[in-house]
């Protein structure tokens, strides 16, 4: 009996209190069982069947460019599944369509050992494989190449309204950034020329000019215009700096000209992350540096307080004169300049290039072959510092000069005659030549000044002995103390030569002491009546005029 016609005479039939009816009831349930069984079990066999068709047939992932599907992708490629493989082929799309650099022209297909890849440009956008040709029953060029029109067709159908609301966007800008410099330049332009005047106007009563001495080298108006013309170039530099990084920004807004933006651009940041790369890359050897600055610096100052202490005599070395202080410190200066020049040079900036090392070895061979001279003389100046041959002010005569010596350098040593003359002479012909010291005995006996006369043997030599000593006494420079005294240095043929020797401590003034000790010698002999005629003087007495002056004669 069809379910239907149960149904019915159930409904047309039903008494609760009947026992057939029960049984009728109880049968129209088993059925209804029966048939809501066969329905599940129906159901969970389709459910069955959709999951194996979903492991046998995976779902295929869209290829979106532009807000459009352009293809599906089904197959799987080593780890990277169909979603990533269209994932990526999204992305790079979209990459270039953000970045202004999709251009159709440079789409392009290339064989790989794969299949086949889409390229734009250098760029791979992604591939077509045999599996991927196999579930589009096609071949892998003819999917590769569906792929491609795929994407130009895209293109092609929404850049043109893109296109122009982008060239719109961009025109407005590049006018926006066009006004916004020159309202920047305008307002830099009148504000540093109205800071230029409020500066000049407060600091003009501190414009006195520039003066060497007696030489005026700059006058208050001058100053004041130099400084002017000063502010004036830093304000035209900095216009010009902010008009040229003005120029990447408006060359950046179109995309054919940013090629030019990043090379404007790349002429100020390129030297600039140079030199700060190099700068922090430096930095370890800069405290290097520092340190070894620091610790010279330190050892110089001591060196010159324990010069400074002997110079002034409060520190005592035995052996160890003060005037070879302040030259032992120069040479001790030197020679730690040298150490510290040779630490401090592997950590110098460029010091290991060839370019470096070429001109420290040039500069080197220059010292060597054109400074032998010069070093000599400076080897010269040395030793004589520590011959203690003279020292400043000291009266010497080197060679043929005779002065006083106003300046001693490593190199030459300076000597101002008796006349005024200054000469210099090279330290290496002082220690080749002769040098006599006046001054040496200055602080103690005194120096010896001598000077020969030559007297007949008709005058006796006690009176000349006597004459001699009196005239040297007269002499205000001459000691008194030692006595002067008489050498009797030769007998000659027609005369006899007689030294005078007198001390004195002012051997500076020897030229003024002979003068007068010369004019001293005259006087004396002249009012004893003692004629000086030799060497070389002759006279007859036939009642010639004799040689002493009229005033020395006595009347009559």
């Amino acid at each position: 009996m069809p379910v239907s016609e149960i149904s019915v005479l159930t409904l047309q039939n039903f008494n609760p209190f009947s026992q057939k009816h029960y049984r009728v009831l109880l049968n129209f349930i088993l059925k209804i069982s029966l048939v809501l069984f066969c329905f599940l079990g129906h159901q969970n066999t389709f459910g069955q069947e959709q999951s194996i068709d979903r492991v046998s047939f995976p779902e295929k992932s869209p290829v979106v460019f532009l807000n459009d599907t352009l293809f599906m992708i089904s197959e799987q490629i080593g780890a990277f599944s169909p979603a990533d493989r269209a994932q990526i082929f999204s992305s790079k799309l979209n990459q270039l369509l953000e970045k202004n650099e999709f251009d159709t022209t440079s789409l392009k297909i290339k064989k790989s050992d794969h299949g086949y890849e889409i390229f734009h440009s250098e760029l791979a956008l992604g591939s077509v494989t045999l599996e991927d040709a196999i579930a589009a029953e096609k071949g892998e060029l003819e999917l590769a190449s569906e792929y491609l029109k795929a994407i130009k067709s895209a293109y092609a159908q929404k850049n043109e309204q893109r296109t122009f609301t982008q060239q719109l966007t961009r025109t407005g800008i590049l006018i926006g950034v066009f006004v916004l410099v020159i309202i920047l330049v305008r307002l830099i332009n009148n504000g540093l020329n109205k800071l230029i005047d409020y500066s000049l106007s407060r600091w003009h009563r501190f414009f006195h000019g520039i003066s060497i001495k007696n030489f005026e080298l700059l006058s208050a108006e001058k100053e004041e215009r130099l400084l002017k013309s000063l502010f004036n170039f830093v304000k035209v530099l900095i216009i010009i700096i902010l008009l040229y990084l003005a120029l990447p920004i408006m060359f950046s807004i179109f995309p054919s000209t940013k090629g030019i933006a990043h090379t404007l651009l790349g002429y100020i940041t390129n030297p600039v992350k140079s030199i700060l790369n190099s700068f922090f890359g430096y930095i370890p050897e800069l405290f290097m540096i520092l340190i070894v600055v620091t610790i010279t610096y330190y050892v110089r100052e001591f060196i010159n307080f324990i010069c400074v202490e002997i110079e002034q005599e409060n520190l005592h070395i035995p052996g160890f004169y003060p005037d070879w202080a302040r030259p032992t410190f120069n040479l001790l200066k030197v020679i730690l300049y040298a150490f510290s020049f040779i630490v401090i040079f592997p950590y110098l900036p460029g010091s290991d290039s060839p370019a470096f090392q070429g001109v420290s070895v040039f500069l080197g061979l220059l010292i060597s072959l054109g400074s032998s001279s010069a070093i000599s003389n400076i080897i010269a100046g040395l030793v004589i510092i520590y011959m203690r041959a003279f020292k400043l002010g000291d009266r010497v005569t080197i060679g043929d000069t005779t002065g006083d010596v106003v300046e001693k350098t490593m190199l030459v040593t300076r000597v101002r005659t008796i006349k005024n003359e200054e000469v210099t002479i090279p330290n290496s012909a002082i220690l080749n030549g002769k040098t006599i010291n006046y001054s040496v005995e200055a602080n103690g006996p005194g120096l010896i000044l001598h000077s020969t006369v030559t007297i007949g043997y008709d005058i006796p030599w006690r009176q000349v002995h006597e004459l001699l000593i009196k005239a040297a006494s007269k002499v205000n420079l001459l000691l008194k103390e030692p006595k002067p005294y008489v050498l009797q240095t030769s007998l000659d043929d027609f005369y006899v030569s007689y030294q005078i020797n007198a001390y004195t401590k002012n051997p500076e003034k020897a030229s003024l002491i002979y003068s007068e000790l010369h004019a001293a010698i005259q006087d004396a002999f002249n009012e004893a009546g003692v004629e000086i005629m030799s060497p070389h003087y002759r006279a007859e007495r036939d009642g010639n005029q004799i040689t002493i002056p009229p005033t020395y004669l006595p009347k009559g």
